[in-house]
This record gives C-alpha cells, sequence and structure tokens, in this order.
C-alpha cells in the first residue's frame, strides 16, 4: 500500500492506496506554523483500522521550501563564487554575502588561475563572524573541472553548517543558473532537515516503517534522505502532483488543459498529447532563473478564499487571501461566499456568505448578488485571460514534455479538466467563458495527493567524455577519471545507464535499464590545427517522471470522493 500526503496552502489532503484501489481519503485545513500538525491529523484519518506494516510507501509533496522562500524565512548564505571567462559573476549577485574569489577555468576546465585562498580564508572568517552557516560554492565551468569548488568547500570544513556544491546540484553549464540554484538550496537546507527530522519522528509514532519520499518539481519523488542534500529540489512540489494526479485518475491523450482550483491559488498546465510539458532549463525562483527541472505550471492567486473588495467602483477578487470564506468563520468576504450566494455552491453557512456580501455591497451602493456575480465574472475571466497568454507562450517557442520530447507544432487544447475542492463550482462557468469541453474527475478533492501517492522516483545524469584529453566527466556524482582514446558513443551510453542505476541503488531504488531513457547522444570532432585529436561526446540519461499504477473508477471512488 502507498500513501500520497499533499500540504496545500489551504488544505492538507491524504489518501491510502492498495494497488489500484483507494482505500481512504482525507483533507484537513493546513496549519502553516506547525505542518506536522496537518501530517498526523491526516494519518489518523487514513490510517484507522489499517495494519501500518503493510504500507511500502509515503509520498508527500510539501509547500515547505516555497513557503520559507515566498515569507523571507531562509538562512543567510555565504555565496563563494570563482569567475572566469565570459559573463561577469556580479551579474548573478545574490543574498547579502555574495563574494568573488578570485581565481580561474577556461571552457574546457583547465586552471588558469590558482584559487586565492589567502582570500577565501578572509571572507569565510568574515561571514562566521557575521553569524552565516549556510554556504554556496560555485566556480564557472566546474562541470568540466570541480577543483575549486572542492578547495573552497575543503577549506570551510566544520565551519559551515551546509555547504551546496555547484557541480553536484547539475552537470550543465549555465553559471548564473548554477548560482541561483545552490543558493537557494543552501538558504532552505535548515528549515528541510528541521521538518525531516520532525516528520521521521512522528512517523515512529505511527508504526510505520515505509519508504519516504518527497515530491521534486519534475513530478517525480526523491527518498528523503537525497531530498536532504537537495532541498531546493522540493520546490513548487504541490502543482507537479496536481499533474501527476491527472495521469494516475484521467487518461489523456490529446492536447488538454489543467486547472486545480485551490482555496489559495489556481495552477495551470497543458498537456501535449497527453504529456505534461517540463521546464528543461529550469523554474525561476523569485525571479532568478534555475537549473531546478520543472513541470511547466502557471499559478494565479484565484481561489475560493479569494478576497473581494472594491477599488475605484471595480469589483476584485484575490489575490489577496485573509484566511478562510465567511462561511466557514472568516472575516472578509470570498470568491467561494459569493459562489454560495449565486446558488453556484452550498459551502458551510450559506447565511453568512450573504450576510456579507449584502454588508460590502451596501457600502459601495450595490446588492449583495450583483456584487456576487461581478466577483465571480472577475476570476472567471482572470483564470481564462492566463490560459490565453499561456498558450500563446507555448506556441511561441519549442515544447518539450516530461519526455523531453520536441513538439515541434502547435498545441490547441479541447478539453479542460478541473480539480481542487471548489472544481465542480467551475464547471459550467469556464465551458462557457472559453467554449471548450470542462471535466471534473469524481476525485478531483484528493487528485494531488494521488498524484503524489503514485508518482516514481526519477533521477537524470549528463555524462560528458573528452578523448583528447582522456577525461570522462558525469559531475552530478562526483565523478572525474580518466578514459582511453578508442571512448565511444555507444560506450557513453552504456555508461550513463550503469552509472544511473547504480546511483538510484543507492538510494535504495530499483529501476530496470529499460526505464533509462537517453534524451540526448552526440559525438563531435575535436579538431585541432587540421587535424581531428579526438571526439567530445555528450549523453543525457534520464528516469522520466510517471506514476506507478491507475486508479481503477467504480462506485467505491465515487462514494469516498462524495464524502470530502
Amino acid at each position: 500500500m502507498r500513501i500520497g500526503i499533499d500540504i496545500g496552502g489551504t488544505h492538507t489532503d491524504g489518501v491510502l492506496i492498495d494497488g489500484t484501489r483507494l482505500v481512504a481519503a482525507a483533507k484537513t485545513p493546513t496549519n502553516h506554523d506547525h505542518l506536522l500538525e496537518s501530517i498526523s491529523q491526516i494519518l489518523h484519518l487514513i490510517l484507522a483500522g489499517q495494519d501500518p506494516t503493510g504500507i511500502s510507501t509515503l509520498n508527500l509533496s510539501t509547500t515547505l521550501t516555497t513557503n520559507a522562500i515566498i515569507t523571507g524565512t531562509t538562512d543567510p548564505v555565504g555565496m563563494l563564487v570563482v569567475g572566469g571567462p565570459g559573463i561577469a559573476p556580479e551579474n548573478y549577485r545574490i543574498g547579502n554575502h555574495f563574494n568573488l574569489i578570485p581565481g580561474s577555468l577556461d571552457h574546457l576546465g583547465t586552471e588558469t588561475a590558482r584559487l586565492d585562498t589567502d582570500r577565501l580564508e578572509q571572507v569565510i572568517t568574515g561571514c562566521c563572524d557575521q553569524g552565516v552557516k549556510h554556504f554556496a560554492v560555485v566556480a564557472k565551468f566546474s562541470p568540466r573541472n570541480p577543483i575549486h569548488e572542492n578547495q573552497m568547500a575543503e577549506q570551510l570544513g566544520n565551519r559551515a553548517d551546509f555547504v551546496s556544491t555547484g557541480h553536484l546540484i547539475s552537470g550543465q553549464l549555465n553559471f548564473g543558473r548554477r548560482i541561483h540554484t545552490a543558493y537557494y538550496n543552501s538558504a532552505v537546507a535548515r528549515s528541510f532537515r528541521n521538518f525531516s527530522t520532525a516528520l521521521t519522528a512522528s512517523l515512529r509514532g505511527f508504526a510505520l516503517k515505509a519508504e519516504v519520499n518527497i515530491l521534486k518539481a519534475d513530478g517525480g519523488t526523491m527518498p528523503l534522505a537525497r531530498a536532504l542534500e537537495a532541498p531546493v529540489q522540493s520546490i513548487f512540489s504541490g502543482p507537479a502532483a496536481s499533474v501527476m494526479g491527472i495521469l494516475a485518475t484521467t487518461p489523456v491523450s490529446a492536447d488538454v488543459l489543467m486547472l486545480d482550483i485551490g482555496g489559495t491559488t489556481t495552477d495551470i498546465a497543458l498537456f501535449a498529447a497527453g504529456q505534461p510539458l517540463l521546464e528543461r532549463e529550469g523554474i525561476a525562483i523569485d525571479g532568478h532563473p534555475t537549473l531546478v527541472r520543472a513541470i511547466h505550471v502557471e499559478s494565479i492567486g484565484i481561489g475560493g478564499d479569494s478576497l473581494i473588495y472594491i477599488n475605484d467602483s471595480n469589483v476584485q477578487t484575490g489575490p489577496q487571501r485573509l484566511g478562510p470564506c465567511l462561511a466557514k468563520g472568516g472575516t472578509a468576504p470570498t470568491l467561494m461566499d459569493a459562489l454560495n450566494v449565486l446558488g453556484l455552491a452550498n459551502f458551510g453557512e450559506v447565511g453568512q456568505s450573504r450576510d456579507g456580501l449584502e454588508t460590502l455591497a451596501a457600502l459601495h451602493g450595490r446588492k449583495g448578488r450583483q456584487l456576487a456575480k461581478e466577483a465571480v465574472e472577475t476570476a472567471v475571466n482572470t483564470i481564462s485571460t492566463k490560459i490565453e497568454e499561456l498558450i500563446a507562450l507555448v506556441n511561441s517557442k519549442p515544447v518539450y514534455t516530461i519526455a523531453e520530447i520536441l513538439e515541434d507544432r502547435e498545441i490547441n487544447p479541447k478539453k479542460i479538466i478541473v480539480i481542487g475542492g471548489p472544481a465542480a463550482v467551475f464547471k459550467e462557468l469556464l465551458a462557457s467563458r472559453l467554449g471548450m469541453e470542462v471535466k471534473v474527475p469524481p476525485l478531483h478533492g484528493v487528485a494531488n495527493a494521488i498524484g503524489a501517492a503514485l508518482t516514481r522516483s526519477t533521477s537524470h545524469l549528463i555524462l560528458t567524455a573528452d578523448t583528447t584529453k582522456g577525461k570522462l566527466s558525469v559531475p552530478m556524482l562526483g565523478i572525474f577519471r580518466p578514459i582511453p582514446r578508442s571512448f565511444n558513443l555507444e560506450t557513453a551510453v552504456e555508461e550513463a545507464k550503469t552509472l544511473l542505476i547504480a546511483d538510484l541503488e543507492q538510494a535504495g531504488i530499483s529501476i530496470p535499464a529499460s526505464e533509462i531513457q537517453i534524451t540526448q547522444a552526440d559525438t563531435f570532432n575535436m579538431v585541432e590545427g587540421s587535424y581531428t585529436s579526438g571526439k567530445n561526446i555528450r549523453v543525457v540519461a534520464q528516469v522520466q517522471p510517471a506514476v506507478v499504477a491507475r486508479l481503477d473508477e467504480n462506485a467505491a471512488l465515487v462514494a469516498i470522493a462524495a464524502r470530502l
């Protein structure tokens, strides 16, 4: 059996699945100050009457790292950056402790200037004097040669509580993205470590001995131990869970749109021929491009708890949220209250919704029902405009799916799948506004948790080989070793598969070679003077995101859904 828990901005959802059968599902308000309370409450609900020893896997989608960045509760990070030829590192300055350390590698990874260890020592001492305990070390061209990053990490020693090392984060050469990724990885490390420690203790209280995984932004999972090394990969795992929930509950083969309407936000994703789109280079975090691979999802501040207010006679809905709707004891009218007033929903104390809308409307010379209508129209128009913008954006550039297949064609969705608590309420509203077929799956209220439960572990690596220099590099695994001049592309592909399987096995994950996908395999001649001196080889291998099973849709599922 598998457990999936999705910690959302408003609610925490949980499911217990046995094979393809949904055994239990539950929903509880999210306590952002004590996430473990929300998790414990969900576990109590879905494990009632169950034997915990029969549970093999617990997959968790968490807002922890996202919230830490949004609320500014991350740790200060000592950024130790070594430049080199090309764009100046100052263009990627981030945080309050950004320091340039003299030294240089060229584009082939050859050291052209030694690391200035005296200057490095001054910087480290200064950071420590200011209470900095988390560091990130990044050098330009480090995926070709990690010597400077390794030297900086070694000199930090036990003065650092956590160190992010650039070449271990990604084998890609994008210097700026690597700086930003390493920074955020260290910034959220303490919060994630504290959460992990408490989570492990909490699970022991339930007699659970299941494998614990964290959902990543790319729609896969990673073991909790790996997540402690790379917590930044868990950012935006909520939207990824919703996309995987569609794959687990609703067969998709055409171009379709997905909307996940929650209490705080609406997440929008596109599927090309049934495959979610991938941010191949990496997502931006707080405006900073990173190397965090992620499913392409757009989020807007429209949800059931979105605040309704009037600004210069214009009715606004969201993005602010002050708490639950009036019908659930809130202090200000929200979108859900407007839906109650219009008879589109029957949620909580409908009378409270009606009284609150009437009071706000009277202050501006309006009627409550008219205000509710305008608020709902504003919300639907905001969602619809974002959908149209997303389709235009995606069709303006090359498209990659989670299988990293280039789709050289226009994406033209004719159908929308809507999940989330308020999904059913929006079915007709969206169909009318967009002129598309709108489907609401029976388990729309816990689709995210289902997606989390049934998502498999993923990983990828980048292997490069230079037969002229006789060097093979797999930066993300810290592998840099010699190779013979006879090393070729076929050998490189097999080596990449072998190394990826071995790395997953080290994490306790068994993957057959047939599940390894080679998404890039290129070889180029290296020329010196008028002669070919060797070959430059590049191979990218991955286990692509996928669900391990698809739920059976039957009466039992519908009955559970109806109770949520």
